[in-house]
Parts: structure tokens; C-alpha cells; sequence
């Protein structure tokens, strides 16, 4: 079974997806918008994959503040949640994403992306992070 993870934000959603096997997750693409409302074409992007890639679930990260409280980020992702389900008829999970973008920064700093090239990847590969971990959590339970 093939998963799709995101990392939804204000201006990008950035796309990962498993294997067919689903063990690993790999950065897949980043997705532009010009505001956090307009999710027309995110969604028809997204809608384009998930049938292009045989996507039979969805993993979004869920934007916790680091106390572990839901703000304003989390109410706007799960309205994106809402969307997508409704659009797909797929299952969506939420998963702790907090620290991801840190740890997504982390790896492309070890790999010896400059800092100056790493917006084009960051968000998709906070979305591996999101996806494996929760493949992993799966694999474990």
C-alpha cells in the first residue's frame, strides 16, 4: 500500500510518498500557493498524485505548539484535512510534527545542501520525516 505524507503550511505543502511496500518515504515534490486560503490547485495537484501513484492513505503533520497545545495552525490544517478527506474519500491521519523542519534542516545540512538552496526542499522533506515516522510507528505496533 502506498502513503502519502504532508507537511501543509502557510504558503506550501510539501509531499512525500512511500514505497509500494510502504518501509520507506522518499521527498516527492513542494507545492506553492500564493496564500494559506487558496487550495484549489493544492488540491487538484494533490488529487493528481494520489491517482497517479496509486495513493490508498494520507499522513498530514499536526502542528502542535511545543508544549503540546493546538493553536491557530492546527485549526487551518485540520480545515485542509477536512478538504482533502472529502475530496479523496481517503483515510487521513494526523501526526506530531513538531521539530521536523528542524530535523528536515538538520539532514540537509548534513548532506551539503547549501542554505541558500534548501527552501526548495525543506517542506518535502519534513514530509518523509512525517511519513516515516508514522511507517515506522506502523511497522512497530
Amino acid at each position: 500500500m502506498r502513503i502519502m505524507g504532508l507537511d501543509y503550511g502557510d504558503k506550501t505543502v510539501g509531499v512525500a510518498i512511500s514505497d509500494e511496500l510502504g518501509i520507506t518515504a522518499q521527498p516527492f515534490e513542494t507545492i506553492y500557493r500564493e496564500r494559506w486560503n487558496k487550495l484549489r490547485q493544492t488540491c487538484k495537484r494533490l488529487e493528481e498524485i494520489i491517482i497517479e501513484k496509486k495513493i490508498e492513505k494520507i499522513v498530514v503533520g499536526k502542528p502542535l505548539n511545543m508544549n503540546g497545545t493546538e493553536g491557530e495552525r492546527l485549526e487551518r490544517t485540520r480545515e485542509f484535512i477536512g478538504m482533502i478527506e472529502r475530496r479523496t474519500g481517503l483515510e487521513v491521519v494526523e501526526l506530531d510534527e513538531r521539530l521536523t523542519t528542524m530535523e528536515a534542516d538538520r539532514i540537509l545540512d548534513m548532506t551539503g545542501v547549501a542554505e541558500s538552496g534548501r527552501k526548495e526542499y525543506i517542506d518535502k522533506m519534513a514530509a518523509a520525516i512525517i511519513l516515516q515516522t508514522y511507517l515506522d510507528r506502523e511497522k512497530n505496533s
